[in-house]
C-alpha cells in the first residue's frame, strides 16, 4: 500500500507521544557530555547513519564542543518498509579515512540492531581504532543482535513501532517533534 501524506497525517494524530521534545532534548544534552567526556582528546571521526541519524547527528553535534570529524554512511535493511530485509544495502560508504581512528557511529534507533552491526563490522574492517555508537532510541525487547549494545542511548521504549526525531513511518514523519508509537490496532 502506497502511503499518502493524509494517511501519514491521520497516524500521526492517532499517535501515542512516548517522548516529549523537552525529554529529547534532556536526553541528547546528556549523551553530549558522556561523548565529550570519553571522546573530547581523541580525534573522533563522527559518521551520521542515513537517513534516520540525521536529526540526532543534527541536534548533537552543536553540543559537540571539541575538535571532530564528520562524515556520513547510508546502509539500509529497510528500504521504506516498516520491517527490515535480510541484506544490508550500502548506498554510500564514509569517505573519509577511518584507519587508526576513533569512530563514534549516530544512529536513530537500535531496534534488533542488524544494520548497526553490519554498520560497526565494516568501521572494524577499515582500521578503526575503536567503534563507538550513539543512538537517540533503544528499544526494548528480545530480539537484538547478541552482544549488540550501544555506548550513548537517549532514551529508552517499549516494543512498538515508533517515529520521530528522525525515525520514519513509511519515509514520513521523520520530524515528529517527538518519539510517538503507532497506535495500537
Amino acid at each position: 500500500m502506497s502511503v499518502t501524506p493524509e494517511h501519514a497525517a491521520r497516524v500521526q494524530a492517532q499517535a501515542d507521544c512516548l517522548v516529549s521534545r523537552t525529554e529529547v532534548e534532556a536526553a541528547m544534552d546528556r549523551m553530549a557530555e558522556a561523548i565529550t567526556r570519553d571522546l573530547r582528546d581523541r580525534d573522533p571521526v563522527v559518521l551520521c547513519v542515513m537517513t534516520g541519524g540525521v536529526v540526532l547527528a543534527g541536534h548533537l553535534l552543536t553540543r559537540l564542543d571539541f575538535p571532530l570529524q564528520v562524515d556520513y554512511l547510508h546502509a539500509t535493511r529497510y528500504r521504506g518498509e516498516t520491517t527490515g530485509g535480510d541484506t544490508l544495502h550500502w548506498v554510500v560508504k564514509p569517505r573519509l579515512s577511518l584507519e587508526g581512528r576513533s569512530v563514534l557511529v549516530l544512529d536513530d534507533i537500535l531496534d534488533e540492531g542488524h544494520t548497526l552491526a553490519g554498520i560497526l563490522d565494516f568501521c572494524r574492517s577499515q582500521g578503526a581504532r575503536e567503534v563507538r555508537t550513539g543512538v537517540l532510541v533503544y528499544k526494548h525487547h528480545d530480539r537484538h543482535v547478541p552482544g549488540l549494545a550501544a555506548e550513548y542511548v537517549g532514551v529508552e521504549v517499549p516494543d512498538r513501532y515508533v517515529f520521530g526525531y528522525g525515525m520514519d513511518y513509511k519515509e514520513y514523519l521523520r520530524n515528529a517533534p517527538g518519539i510517538y508509537a503507532v497506535k495500537d490496532a
